[in-house]
């Protein structure tokens, strides 16, 4: 099963398996992230699972939608990593990908 490895807001890392079909911010938060708030639960309206993924992916990702640029304009920790991690979905291509949760805003 292909892995993620998901940095903590203290720095801790976590290697965890995750499933191809589900969002990077379903992996994230059904493996115990609570951090990661999620609060829309995937309907790309609240902004409260931003990640910064690894450079080395970000080529693999899909294109940033409109919606997904503006809510990320909102935060404070936006950098050009950054992605909400609702508009991820998780595939074998992104096997060994490395996010960051960003600081709460």
């Amino acid at each position: 099963m292909p892995k993620i490895t998901v940095v903590t807001r203290e720095g801790e890392e976590k290697t965890i398996e995750a499933e191809a079909g589900l969002s990077l911010m379903e992996i994230i938060r059904d493996n115990g992230f609570d951090e990661l708030l999620a609060l829309c639960g995937g309907c790309c309206s609240c902004a409260t699972c931003h990640v910064h993924v690894d450079p080395a992916f970000a080529d693999k990702l899909t294109a940033m939608t409109d919606d997904e640029n503006d809510l990320l304009d909102s935060s404070d920790h936006r950098n050009e990593y950054s992605r909400l991690s609702c508009q991820i979905n998780f595939g074998e291509e992104l096997d060994g990908l490395k996010v960051i949760i960003a600081p709460e805003d």
